[in-house]
């Protein structure tokens, strides 16, 4: 029999959830973070959701939000027309990169020495983190606003995009019911999961291509889906202004789940049971069924 999937639900967030990034795995697991239109980038426990801290000092909507792969620093991308690096560890704001118009994305190199960006001004900007004061390389050639820039192939490429196509020789294509806004690979390519305007997340086997899981979870359309390091779960992000939590494969004990079997001697049937920490799912939905524009709740303003 299958089980219900039943995400955790991260709360905090007072606008739409636009951008999410996890850390790579350390020796004190791997680490969340979300971009938000309310200025306020948050990071979290990467498989539990748990609040760690809020970066406090955008004077606008964050667009983009990065971690490195140790979880030391994190980088963000903003309305100000800044980009920010801050240490991750105490929330301290290390340096503002000054840009000519709204900033969308930004990524470190796998060694953190420098960080990518881009934005409404059609180029991208590589700043050497060891040199802030020095100028950034730029890269021209854009014709409208960069959304996403990333490093590839062992930092020795960048892909971008500043419309609604990313462009490569194709590998494998999946059709999908909806417009689909953000997706993301399994790390060890078993899984494709997509979200998008019609407010559910769609789970295809990346082999087969069969589609294996859908469901319905935010009030809002998906703008983010990222795999943990791991693979053991994915986030998403929504309009709603939550971000959640999924199980890959739903009744593994994990973080937060846990898979729960009756005594064998009960007499009954053995079925799997998912045990949750409580949530705001509830709440959530009882306060969406009288106001679907007031469905979040607020965060201390606490520095990470």
């Amino acid at each position: 029999m299958a089980m219900r999937q039943t995400p955790l639900t991260c709360s905090g967030h007072t606008r739409p959830v636009v951008d999410l990034a996890f850390s790579g795995i350390t020796p004190y697991g791997y680490f969340l973070i979300s971009a938000c239109k309310d200025g306020k980038p948050m990071l979290r426990q990467g498989d539990t959701g748990d609040w760690i801290g809020t970066f406090l000092g955008h004077k606008g909507a964050v667009w983009g939000a990065t971690l490195n792969k140790d979880a030391t620093k994190a980088a963000t991308a903003a309305a100000d027309f800044t980009a920010k690096v801050w240490d991750a560890v105490s929330g301290d704001e290390l340096m503002t990169l000054a840009h000519k118009h709204i900033v969308k994305t930004v990524d470190f190199t796998q060694d953190s020495n420098y960080l990518l960006t881009g934005g409404q001004d059609k180029l991208l900007r590589i700043y050497d983190l060891n040199k802030p004061e020095a100028d950034p390389k730029e890269i021209s050639g854009h014709t409208s606003g960069i959304k996403k820039a990333l490093w590839c192939s062992e930092d020795k490429q960048i892909l971008s995009a500043d419309d609604k196509t990313v462009r490569l020789d194709p590998i494998k294509s999946f059709e999908a019911p909806a417009t689909i806004n953000s997706a993301s690979l399994h790390p060890e390519k078993e899984f494709l999961v997509a979200g998008g305007e019609d407010f559910k997340l769609y789970k295809y086997d990346y082999n087969s291509g069969e589609e294996l899981e859908s469901y319905k979870g935010h009030f809002g359309p998906i703008h983010c889906v990222r795999f943990s390091p791991d693979g053991e779960l994915y986030a998403s992000g929504s309009e709603d202004g939550t971000l959640r939590l999924w199980q890959t494969v739903v009744g593994k004990t994990y973080g937060l789940w846990k898979c729960v079997l009756p005594e064998e001697d009960s007499g009954e049937l053995a079925k799997p049971k998912i045990s949750f920490p409580e949530t705001a799912e509830e709440e959530l939905e009882e306060i969406a069924s009288e106001n679907s524009d007031s469905i979040y709740s607020s965060t201390p303003e606490v520095k990470a």
